[in-house]
Parts: structure tokens; C-alpha cells; sequence
């Protein structure tokens, strides 16, 4: 089993084209969507959150079930969902805006050792970044990275990190206990105040992490390993918007590892540069479904085998 940790909210996604085009709720969350891929891939998942008891919240659990993820570790609260207000460029890529005082996705608690079976865990979004539950999320990765393949997506959102510097700081501090590191190009840069992004990623495998995968729009998928680079070219794909391609590409690689019995740390460190493009290709197949439909709509299993032939 993998568990996924981190926010669930609600997406307000423009409906039109004009200025004044109506909003949408669409469920989402960066780690949530990254539970939605894994479940529609086929490997037994489990969410690790706080979600709102409220109507919105009430709708992401069912998406959950009917998604094939469990929500036994799924904490309920009063406080409300957290909402992203999307803005989309000419290009389909995403701008947000959050509204998150207060919403229950913040006060999640430490459930504890995570179950026996599980076998990898994921991260990432605004749960590590905003208190208390940051705090709680970085405990959980912390103490199971001693057991478990961690997985990490930062997957950043500037404009609700108040001090940059210390959340570098705090990102480095993690990677001793990383095992997978997902990030985008531009995450990358920003991390790291700019920069050459392989040769970043080159410092941060040495780091902790067996492998760096970057995400690279339109030019593909890359991983930095300590042994060598991958790279494997885009996905043709009539863009509708980017939301959720970067999740559904760390669900998607996990989803493989799974398939393929790599979940460990040894495992993903051992994997072949012929098995790293296999894993890419499939992770960039998924996304590129993503993106072909509004909102973050990972693919489910028998899609995702249609459009890779098989």
C-alpha cells in the first residue's frame, strides 16, 4: 500500500473565456490528486489528511472511494475547505490564489506509525508549508523514512511562503530522508535561487535522494541519478490546462515503481536507465491524459494502457 499525506481542497476552475467567465468547483489538492492517480492505477492507496465535514469536503471523500482509495486515515473536522481560485494563461498553465485560514486540512495530527502494509508514503504542497500541520507532516516523513520509500513533490506555491529562506533551509533539512524527489523545473530554480537545474538536481541526489525526476512541460521528463540521466520526450497532447499534471506524474511513477516491485529505496537506486525510461514514459503518458481534460482528472488504469498501445 502507498499512503498519500497532505491537503484536500477545492479548486475554483474558470469555465469560459471571457473576463468575467464563471468559476467551477474542482476537487483537488496536490497530494490528493496524487491519491486519485494512484487509486485509478490500480495500487491499493490510503489518504492521510484532514478534510472538512463540511459539503465540499463531504464530495472529495466520495471522489476518494470512487477512486479506489481508502480514507481510514482520513481525519474530519468542522473548519472549513481550503479553496484555490485558478487562473489559467494562454498556454493552459495554472495561477492560483488560496484561501486558507483557518481550514481543516491544517490541523491534521500525528496518526502515528502508518499501517504495516504500507510500503511507500508521498508528500508535498502547501501541507508542508502551512503550520501547524506542516510541523505533523514533516514528523510523519521523518520517522518513516526510516522504513519507508518517502517521496517528495514541493510542488511550490510561492505566494503563501512568508520566508522563503527558511523554507529552503527546511527543504534541504528534508532530503537526508527523501528517497524520491519529484519537482519542476521552476520549483527547481526556486529552491535553489537559480541555477542549472541538472546540476542542482546532481547536488540534491547526493543529498539523500536515490533519484531527482524533473517535470519539464513541454520538453519532457528527466531523472538524475547518482549513476547517470534519463530523459524521454513529451506527449503530444491538445492542452485544456495544466492542473494536476504534475501530481498525476508523481502518482503515476509511484504507480509504476509499484507495479514493478520497486518501492524501497534500494530498489529505486538499482533501477536500470532502460527501467527509468519505461517509468518515465509511463508517468508522461498519464500526465499528458491529465492535461488533455479540465481539471485535475488523473487517468485511470485502462486509459492510461489504451494510450500506451498496449
Amino acid at each position: 500500500m502507498i499512503v498519500v499525506a497532505g491537503e484536500a481542497l477545492v479548486d475554483m476552475v474558470p469555465v469560459g473565456e471571457d473576463e468575467l467567465t464563471p468559476l467551477a468547483p474542482k476537487l483537488g489538492g496536490g497530494p490528493y490528486n496524487v491519491a486519485v492517480a494512484l487509486g485509478r492505477l490500480d495500487v491499493p492507496t490510503s489518504f492521510l489528511s484532514r478534510v472538512s465535514e463540511d459539503h465540499f469536503g463531504e464530495q472529495l471523500i466520495k471522489r476518494l472511494h470512487a477512486s479506489n482509495v481508502g480514507t481510514d486515515l482520513v481525519q474530519r473536522g468542522r473548519e472549513n475547505t481550503t479553496l484555490a481560485v485558478v487562473g489559467l494563461a494562454e498556454d493552459g498553465s495554472a495561477r492560483y490564489a488560496f484561501y486558507v485560514e483557518g481550514t481543516a486540512d491544517r490541523f491534521v495530527e500525528d496518526p502515528g506509525p502508518l499501517p504495516e502494509d504500507a510500503k511507500a508514503v508521498s508528500f508535498g504542497t502547501l501541507s508542508l508549508v502551512l503550520e501547524p500541520g506542516a510541523s505533523v507532516y514533516e514528523k510523519v516523513l521523518r520517522r518513516e523514512s526510516k522504513r519507508l520509500l518517502t517521496a517528495l513533490d514541493p510542488n511550490i506555491r510561492a505566494g503563501l511562503i512568508e520566508d522563503p529562506g527558511a523554507y529552503r533551509a527546511r527543504f534541504r533539512s528534508w532530503l537526508p530522508d527523501v528517497g524520491l524527489l519529484k519537482v519542476s523545473v521552476e520549483d527547481a530554480q526556486w529552491l535553489a535561487e537559480d541555477g542549472d537545474v541538472i546540476e542542482i538536481a546532481r547536488t540534491w541526489v547526493s543529498q539523500g535522494p536515490a533519484a531527482v525526476v524533473l517535470t519539464k512541460g513541454g520538453d519532457g521528463l528527466s531523472v538524475i541519478t547518482a549513476t547517470g540521466q534519463v530523459d524521454v520526450p513529451p506527449v503530444k497532447v491538445d492542452v485544456v490546462d495544466t492542473i494536476g499534471a504534475g501530481d498525476t506524474v508523481q502518482g503515476a511513477l509511484l504507480a509504476w515503481l509499484h507495479h514493478h516491485d520497486a518501492l524501497s529505496v534500494e530498489k529505486v537506486r538499482a533501477l536500470s536507465t532502460d527501467e527509468w525510461a519505461g517509468a518515465l514514459t509511463y508517468a508522461g503518458a498519464a500526465a499528458a491524459i491529465t492535461c488533455s481534460r479540465a481539471g485535475a482528472e488523473p487517468p485511470f488504469a485502462s486509459e492510461l494502457t489504451a494510450a500506451l498501445g498496449g
